[in-house]
């Protein structure tokens, strides 16, 4: 068993609009995302299930060219490989969930996330 607090799980500065923190385990990963109004996430896709959760804030997402507005309280289940894209209408704190485990996030290996 491993015990975890969000204030003790390092937070990377991934670029001047997102910070975020992040937990890996086996089988999944598990991140606590902070994004500033007005940023974006470019449509991009990969092969992990993704469920967000929106804890704080307004966002939109498109996936598989369906949009979704999201506020505190909504959560979304994007299928593997699915393309989407995100644009923030207020500050967020969003956590997400993937499956499998993120080894790109790990590698360092994001750069869509990082431009």
């Amino acid at each position: 068993m491993k015990l975890y607090a969000w204030d003790h799980v390092p937070e990377e500065q991934v670029n001047p609009n997102m910070r975020r923190r992040a937990i890996h385990g086996e089988k999944m990963t598990l991140a606590r995302i902070r994004l500033r109004k007005g940023a974006t996430v470019q449509e991009h896709r990969h092969s992990h299930e993704q469920m967000s959760m929106v804890q704080q804030g307004r966002l939109r997402f498109v996936v598989a060219g369906e949009e979704a507005m999201l506020q505190a309280g909504d959560m979304l289940l994007i299928p593997p490989d699915a393309p989407h894209s995100v644009e923030v209408l207020e500050d967020c704190l969003v956590v997400d969930l993937f499956s499998p485990a993120r080894e790109d996030w790990q590698r360092g290996d994001d750069a869509y996330l990082r431009r």
